[in-house]
Order: structure tokens, then C-alpha cells, then sequence
């Protein structure tokens, strides 16, 4: 499949009158069938260790600390201490004053760093703010963006505002990826989160992300079902993949799972790949790492025995 060609993608914002409209009912009706599913020993191993490696270890608080980074990056690079064979996760994701200690502690490890932007969580900043940090995180060493959408001006109508926005925050990231947050909890229906989905991949995104994990609702399987939809649609149209990013409430690898069969049903095996999926959940890869501890042994192992990210 074609990989992201930016000066292919369409430069006209998605008119709400003519978007998709969503089928409630289908969409969750869809969602329990999955879940329903049971998934055999094998097949649950190995979707396992797909999962660990797609997931962005986070610290995004307040107080975090340099140490604290790096405590994180050492466990990003070192769950094979835990089991052989493991894979390493995808990225770890700090804020940008933090990526420069980040970056030096994962080294070559192809863990990738990953840096929240534009005014994050709550995205009430002004555009030269948002550009200035932006810029920054990539300066420090910084390979992901992490942006989040004016939901203001975007419940507004004010939809071209936001396709700017994101165009600008795509030109600063120079060679960096963009993921786009939507924060789907703050949006209120199927309808906006498909809509604000189209105006995300118009505008230059790389990822499309539901949520920043600081509110509730996260991530569901319904929400990302629907923007899975845009993405399929999207590459149905222009040859062109776009990847994906639930993050936040994804706590067990049952959970992690059955979002990889819907990956791969509704946009195929070549989307089961860390370079085209991610998982923003920490607390997911402890619980893949008990899981599998107890395959190899036959027993649960104590989550104290697992560092808290």
C-alpha cells in the first residue's frame, strides 16, 4: 500500500453537509460482535507481543521529573528482562522539555520519542504558541507530535480554523510525525468525531488519536471503529495510509486484542504494524507482561512486581 504523500491530499476542508452520517446502531452492534469473539492460545501470544510493541509509553504530569524519563525509557527498552524474545514498545511520550533527556536515554534503541504539542491537554493557546512549541520538541530531538484540535472552535463551526491550525502545526513538525487529537469525549457524537476525523487527515495528519487521556471518555472501540472508517475511506479514495491512535482506558490486553482484529477487518494485516498503529496505554503493558508471564509459568504474577509508569 501507498504510504502518506502530503502534497497529494486534497487542500479543501470537508463540508459537514456532504460527510458521512454514522450508523449508531451499526457501529455498536459491530463493536459487540467482536468482543464476543474468543481468541485461541496461539494467536493471543503473538497478538500480544504485536500490542506491546505498538504501545507509547506515557508520562505526562505535572511533576514529572528528568529521572522519572528516564526510569521510563529504561523499561521501553528492557521488557525482555521480564521474558525473552520480547519486542520493545513503539515510543515513549513526554512533554517537550523533557524530549531532550529523553532522547538521550533511548539512544539507539529505535524506540521512538514522541512529544505532546499545542498547548496540551486543553489546546487554549494561541497558533504562534502552538507553532513555537511545536518547533521546539522537534528542535530537542523530538520524532512525533502529539497536537490536539481546538474543540472550541471546532463545536464553533469554525472548521477551517482547525484545518489550519493543523496544517501549520504539519509544517512545523518538518520531518517529525503528526499524530491529531481529537479528544473524541469532548465531542459529543459518532457524526463530530467522523467530521472532525476528515478535517484531521485533509489537513496533514500522519496519526489520527482519539483522546489525551485526560478526560473521560477515552479511547472505545466504538469511536476508533468510526475513525478507522475515515482512514479505509480515505485510502479507498487516494491510495494513501494513515495511521492510528486510541489512547487512554485500555488497560487489558483482552481489550488490546480485540482492537487488533477490528484493525485488521476493517483496514487489513498491512495496518498491524507499530509504524501504522499505536496504543496510547501505559498500564496496557503491564498487564500484557503478567499475561504472558502467566503462559510461561502458570501463574499470576503480583502487579507490584512490574514498574508503575
Amino acid at each position: 500500500m501507498a504510504s502518506r504523500n502530503p502534497a497529494a491530499v486534497a487542500v479543501r476542508v470537508p463540508d459537514p453537509r456532504t460527510a458521512p452520517r454514522i450508523d449508531q446502531v451499526g457501529i455498536e452492534e459491530r463493536v459487540a460482535r467482536i468482543k464476543a469473539r474468543s481468541i485461541k492460545t496461539g494467536a493471543k501470544t503473538r497478538g500480544m507481543k504485536l500490542a506491546l510493541s505498538m504501545i507509547d509509553l506515557t508520562t505526562l504530569e505535572g511533576a514529572d521529573t528528568p529521572n522519572k524519563v528516564r526510569q521510563l525509557c529504561y523499561k521501553a527498552m528492557h521488557l525482555h528482562d521480564t521474558l525473552p524474545d520480547l519486542p520493545t514498545v513503539a515510543a515513549v511520550c513526554v512533554y517537550p522539555s523533557l524530549v531532550k533527556v529523553a532522547k538521550q536515554a533511548l539512544g539507539n534503541s529505535g524506540v521512538k520519542v514522541a512529544s505532546v504539542s499545542t498547548a496540551f491537554p486543553s489546546g487554549q493557546a494561541p497558533r504562534n504558541v502552538k507553532v513555537a512549541d511545536t518547533r521546539f520538541a522537534v528542535a530537542e530531538g523530538a520524532d512525533e507530535i502529539d497536537m490536539v484540535i481546538s474543540r472550541g472552535r471546532f463545536h464553533s463551526g469554525d472548521h477551517q480554523f482547525v484545518f489550519d491550525e493543523i496544517a501549520a502545526i504539519k509544517e512545523a513538525c518538518g520531518p517529525a510525525r503528526l499524530k491529531v487529537i481529537l479528544e473524541t469525549g469532548e465531542l459529543g457524537t459518532y457524526d463530530k468525531v467522523r467530521l472532525a476525523s476528515d478535517i484531521a487527515i485533509a489537513a496533514g495528519a500522519d496519526f489520527i488519536k482519539t483522546s489525551t487521556g485526560k478526560i473521560n471518555p477515552a479511547a472505545t472501540m466504538e469511536v476508533t471503529l468510526v475513525m478507522l472508517h475515515a482512514i479505509r475511506d480515505h485510502y479507498l479514495r487516494t491510495g494513501q495510509m494513515i495511521a492510528m491512535k486510541p489512547a487512554g482506558g485500555i488497560r487489558k490486553s483482552k481489550e488490546a486484542l480485540h482492537y487488533l482484529m477490528m484493525v485488521n477487518e476493517e483496514l487489513g494485516p498491512e495496518w498491524l504494524d507499530p509504524h501504522w498503529f499505536r496504543f496510547g496505554a501505559s498500564s496496557l503493558a503491564n498487564d500484557i507482561l503478567m499475561q504472558l508471564c502467566k503462559q510461561t509459568d502458570g501463574r499470576y504474577q503480583s502487579a507490584d512486581y512490574f514498574s508503575i509508569d
